[in-house]
């Protein structure tokens, strides 16, 4: 997570240093069979594990809308050049720990209309190749949100109207190849009926309740499910570097996929290791 952000109190950082921290290096919390829970700041987590080898990362990063994601060392209300220098930063870790066939969907607005309107899907598309990943594709999500909508710009009048697109975009990358043959007789774990759906690129579903979540800007674990199931095989490594209240490794483990969470804030990291022990007594339970 990082680059220059919103001035905090000082806690330590090297302010001199070539890559300005936001945070600490990411330390284990939590560790499985099949998920690890990792807290600390995810533009650094090469300090922590080096070359992870993730074969897809699935993730919903913070947008820059100023929601409050509690006392961290990231501030969400940065001026938008900052905010994109900070993607910058994180894209390109992501590169460093992803497998060289790795896969990266990212989740993001197709606008933002906070300090004016901005194509922030279309920057992240920019940042994302500019760091090293190569584009493949993109999945618009028809969350059919209309309760966003807070302006009308000029009523019934072509003055100056706002136009609202009540979906978001998930942006799909991958590290150096893009194909990824079946090795030692492994085989993908989706259906035909959801390959048939899911390689539509229109993709409706309902959100998640932040207020049943406890987190500010959870996703629904159908997102994740989804992509997990399209993009890789069983026993591969997912990763979530911004994993908030734990739905990507939850959506993995139930797929049986080892996954990796990182997260900033403690009590969200907290939270993440509530859910996922709940998980896996859940499919202990089962089996």
């Amino acid at each position: 997570m990082s680059a220059v952000l919103t001035p905090l109190p000082s806690d330590g950082r090297d302010e001199s240093a070539d890559r300005p921290q936001t945070g600490d290096v990411p330390t284990r919390l939590h560790a499985s069979a099949l998920s690890e829970v990792w807290l600390g700041d995810s533009a650094r987590l090469t300090e922590a594990v080096g070359d992870l080898g993730a074969n897809l990362i699935v993730t919903s990063p913070p947008y820059a809308l100023g929601v409050d994601y509690g006392q961290t060392s990231y501030a969400d209300d940065q001026p938008y050049a900052e905010y994109l220098r900070w993607v910058h930063r994180w894209a390109a870790t992501l590169l460093d720990v992803a497998a060289p066939d790795g896969r990266a969907c990212i989740n993001i607005p197709l606008d933002s209309n906070k300090g004016g309107k901005r194509a922030i899907y279309a920057d992240y598309l920019r940042i994302f190749q500019e760091v090293g990943w190569t584009y493949q594709t993109s999945i618009v999500w028809n969350e059919q949100n209309i309760s966003r909508r807070t302006a009308w710009g000029s009523w019934m009048s072509p003055s100056a109207p706002f136009v609202t697109a009540p979906v978001e975009m998930i942006a799909v990358f991958y590290k150096d190849t893009f194909r990824r043959p079946s090795r030692g007789g492994r085989r993908g774990d989706i259906t035909r009926d959801e390959f048939l759906a899911w390689t539509l690129g229109t993709w409706t579903f309902a959100g998640a309740n932040p207020r049943r979540v406890g987190h500010p800007a959870p996703f629904p674990e159908e997102l994740p499910r989804r992509l997990i199931k399209l993009y890789s095989y069983p026993e591969d490594l997912v990763l979530d570097p911004f994993v908030g209240s734990g739905t990507t490794l939850i959506a993995a483990m139930r797929l049986g996929r080892r996954s990796v969470g990182v997260e900033i804030n403690p009590q969200f990291c907290d939270l993440t290791v509530r859910n996922v022990t709940a998980a896996n007594a859940s499919l202990e339970a089962v089996s």
